[in-house]
């Protein structure tokens, strides 16, 4: 069996202290789901040569969503099998929480199709797949929110 790695972030600002719920920044990848559908995401990828995961997911977050973030923290790993060319491939997405610093989520790269903000309890209800949406969670705990 084949095996990947990526590393990803759930990116957070505290919509700037007006009493407005967090929020996170999800994507839209270009790619599609195995039936064809949209997916919503966080952004993740693969380390480049050389890169730990925590750099590959803060360039991962600046490339996808065309935002600057500053790392605070591990939140854990999701781990999930695929089909790829009639392979089982196992794969490890290793996510970090990330605080917002600067840039326009208008500004991503040509993989996504569009990246936007959306308040935590929505992402980790509508986000496409389980273990993004259990990351989303546990940002929100650790941001003193409890489950969203």
């Amino acid at each position: 069996m084949d095996s990947e790695f990526s590393a990803g972030g759930v990116v957070v600002d505290g919509a700037g202290g007006r009493g407005d719920p967090p929020r996170c920044l999800v994507i839209v990848p270009t790619r599609r789901a195995a039936d064809g559908s949209k997916v919503l995401a966080l952004p993740k990828g693969h380390p480049d040569a050389g890169e730990t995961p925590e750099q590959a997911a803060l360039r991962e977050v600046r490339e996808e969503a065309g935002v600057e973030t500053e790392l605070a923290g591990p939140l854990g790993d999701v781990r999930y099998f695929y089909q790829r060319g009639g392979r089982r491939i196992a794969k490890v997405v290793r996510f970090f929480l990330l605080e917002y610093r600067a840039g326009d989520p208008a500004d991503h790269d040509h993989e996504v199709e569009e990246a936007r903000w959306m308040d935590l309890a929505q992402a980790a209800r509508e986000l496409t797949y389980a273990g993004e949406r259990q990351m989303v969670a546990l940002a929100a705990e650790r941001l003193g929110r409890g489950t969203p």
